[in-house]
C-alpha cells in the first residue's frame, strides 16, 4: 500500500513544511511548473520522484520529463499531466487522453488550486495539489498524500501553509 505524496507548482521553491510533508511517503509526483533541476534533485534526496514538465519548465526539465505520464501503482492507472483543467471542463485533447488510457487517478496542476473531485463520467478520482510553491496568486502553500491500494485510493491527506 504505497503512500504518495502529490504536490505541483513549485516555481523553484520548496517550503521545508512541504518537505516534512512529503518525507512520510513512499514517492512524489510533481505535476509541472517545477522550475529548476534544484527541485527534483532535493526532493530525489527524499524519495523517488515521477513529474511531467510544466508551462515555465526549461528546456532542463523538458528533456528529463514528459509532458503527461502513464503509469501504474498497485492495479491502479495513473495520468499526471500539468495542464489538464477539471471534470466537464478538461483541457482540449484531455478527454481523449482520458478515454484512451481509462485512467483512474487523474492528476494534473496549474491552476494553483486545491481540488479533489470524483469525475462520474470517466469514473476517475481528479486531483489538483494546488502550489507547493510560493510565488504565483494562491492563498496558501498546498499539498497532498494519499494511498494506493489495488484500485482504491484512501487515507487523503492536505496540508496547507500560509506563506
Amino acid at each position: 500500500m504505497p503512500r504518495i505524496g502529490i504536490i505541483s507548482d513549485t516555481h523553484n521553491y520548496l517550503h521545508p513544511k512541504v518537505l516534512a510533508f512529503l518525507n512520510e511517503t513512499d514517492e512524489i509526483w510533481h505535476a509541472g511548473d517545477i522550475g529548476s533541476m534544484a527541485v527534483i534533485n532535493n526532493l530525489r534526496k527524499l524519495k523517488p520522484v515521477r513529474a511531467v514538465y510544466g508551462n515555465i519548465d526549461g528546456q532542463d526539465i523538458r528533456v528529463e520529463f514528459p509532458r503527461d505520464n502513464i503509469f501504474m501503482i498497485d492495479q491502479m492507472k495513473i495520468l499526471l499531466t500539468h495542464i489538464g483543467g477539471y471534470p466537464g471542463r478538461y483541457q482540449k485533447g484531455i478527454p481523449y487522453l482520458i478515454k484512451k488510457e481509462k485512467p483512474g487517478l487523474f492528476v494534473c496542476g496549474h491552476s494553483h488550486i486545491l481540488k479533489v473531485i470524483y469525475d462520474k463520467k470517466y469514473n476517475l478520482l481528479h486531483i489538483n495539489p494546488g502550489a507547493a510553491g510560493k510565488f504565483g496568486s494562491h492563498r496558501l502553500i498546498t499539498a497532498i498524500r494519499l494511498r494506493i491500494d489495488g484500485k482504491d485510493i484512501s487515507n487523503l491527506e492536505i496540508l496547507e501553509i500560509t506563506p
